[in-house]
């Protein structure tokens, strides 16, 4: 059986062993994160049809889009603590539940308020779900398995975004309603639930004990703060209580970091723990996945404003536009476990050199045609390698931590998503006059400039880890 070296909690050097885990397992729980980020965008297309049905406000309907958004980011790290505490089988199968089920109750929602409620509780269902997946990755698969099994996580995360744009097109085109975009997810759930009872392994978590309440409440309250006014803001006209908001974020975290180590002093169990950031890759591997998904969250965003809006295609056929995109960034993920050791890390970098004069070209191929599928594809190409962020972020991780690492690399993905989305959405917004407006080239020139900022982080990610012995 082979064996990995990893950094345990004291800091000492423990041989772990691999467990065999089949790809039954991993379809599973890949599918069940599939279903929840396919949730984020398949309501979007549906928005008008949702108005006239309910005769929903222009407050309601923000908050049915991004009332799961503002929910699943803040209680991420909270459900990987669940996991850790209570199991993550249990936490998965769980959120799981959760969300088959709120999500039935959101397609008989008869009002507004009900479908804003179901889709609350949808997000708190994903969020116990979601970290789970890359714990259970982490737990189960090692070595070349893991980099394969992250490739696919990976995979699900860019295929779920793409095909929720173009398959909320598909449903509503069949003439049955909105109700269908969240009806067709309820039996697929319901087999998952069915399929992870047998397959998922028993497990009794990662052994620890205590919630961290005051964590909880601190990192919360610091991650509301932050996201709902980058998230509604944009709609709003950026009022004042947002900016309020966002500066009160930065003093609550700060709070939060007093808070966990002050539980650190008294011998607790804080909610993210520090020896999980001084892991040789993690402090890195944030940085990079808090900027490249910032571009990844801005160019669907835009484009699909500038695909629909300037170009007038229907949300089916500016969905397949990015279908390239969306292949790209998964054969980049599923081939780069393949490559020689010794180029894994020196070509990370090469990745967002890729990405960043792509988003320029699609900025000068903004009428769209082959030339922006072939941008299109280039950018997810580039963007493909995040893959072996994720993976090297954590490959010196203890697996008793692997909860606080998924927790946090989710959370930061996810801010990272919402700050691109706000930010550069703001900006194409503002400058869309039209299709000769400058909008499409200036956010491409932003998200350019994420871009090579993730690739500059991604330097610190390609020093080899100092060799750990190993049994």
């Amino acid at each position: 059986m082979s064996q990995t070296t990893v950094v345990s909690s004291d800091g000492v050097t423990t041989p772990q062993e691999a467990p065999k885990a089949g790809g039954l397992l991993l379809t599973t729980i890949l599918l069940g994160q599939f279903l929840a980020i396919l949730n984020v965008n398949i309501v979007n297309v549906a928005t008008p049809t949702i108005e006239a049905d309910l005769h929903s406000s222009g407050a309601g309907l923000q908050m049915i889009i991004a009332g799961y958004t503002i929910v699943y980011a803040v209680l991420l790290i909270t459900g990987a603590r669940v996991g850790d505490l209570f199991g993550y089988r249990r936490a998965f199968l769980g959120g799981l539940a959760a969300f088959t089920v709120t999500t039935l109750a959101a397609c008989l929602a008869p009002t507004t308020g009900w479908l804003v409620a179901a889709r609350l509780l949808q997000g708190a269902g994903a969020a116990m779900m979601m970290p789970q997946v890359l714990t259970l990755i982490q737990r189960n698969y090692h070595g070349a398995a893991r980099g394969r099994a992250i490739g696919l996580w990976s995979l699900m995360i860019s295929g779920g975004i793409v095909a929720g744009q173009a398959l909320g097109g598909i449903l509503l085109g069949v003439g049955l309603g909105w109700r269908i975009v969240f009806l067709v997810l309820v039996p697929v759930a319901a087999l998952l639930l069915i399929a992870g009872h047998r397959l998922l392994p028993h497990d009794s978590g990662g052994g620890r004990t205590g919630l961290d309440p005051w964590g909880l409440v601190t990192l919360s309250a610091a991650v509301l703060l932050f996201v709902v006014p980058l998230v509604l803001g944009r709609d709003l006209g950026w009022p004042l209580w947002g900016w309020i908001s966002m500066a009160l974020s930065v003093v609550t975290f700060a709070v939060f970091v007093r808070v966990e180590r002050w539980v650190t002093g008294r011998g607790g169990r804080p909610l993210v723990d520090a020896r999980v950031l001084r892991a040789p890759g993690m402090r890195p591997g944030l940085a990079v996945l808090l900027f490249g998904p910032a571009t990844w969250g801005a160019f669907l965003f835009t484009s699909a404003l500038h695909l629909q809006g300037d170009l007038h295609m229907t949300p089916l056929a500016s969905g397949m536009m990015l279908v390239p995109c969306a292949l790209a960034f998964g054969l980049v993920g599923l081939a780069w476990p393949r490559l020689p050791v010794r180029l894994q890390r020196p070509l990370l970098p090469f990745g967002y050199v890729v990405a960043a004069p792509a988003y320029v070209g699609l900025g000068l191929a903004a009428s769209g045609g082959v030339v922006y599928a072939i941008m299109s594809a280039l950018v997810g190409a580039g963007l493909g390698v995040q893959v072996a962020v994720t993976n090297l972020a954590t490959e010196q991780v203890d697996g008793a931590y692997a909860a606080d690492a998924s927790g946090a690399l989710l959370t930061v993905m996810q801010i990272g998503q919402v700050i691109g989305v706000a930010a550069i959405g703001t900006l194409f917004i503002t400058l869309d006059t039209g299709p000769t407006s400058s909008a499409p080239m200036t956010t491409s020139l932003a998200m350019a400039g994420l871009a090579v900022l993730a690739g500059l982080s991604s330097l610190f990610l390609t020093r080899r880890p100092k060799p750990l012995a190993s049994a």
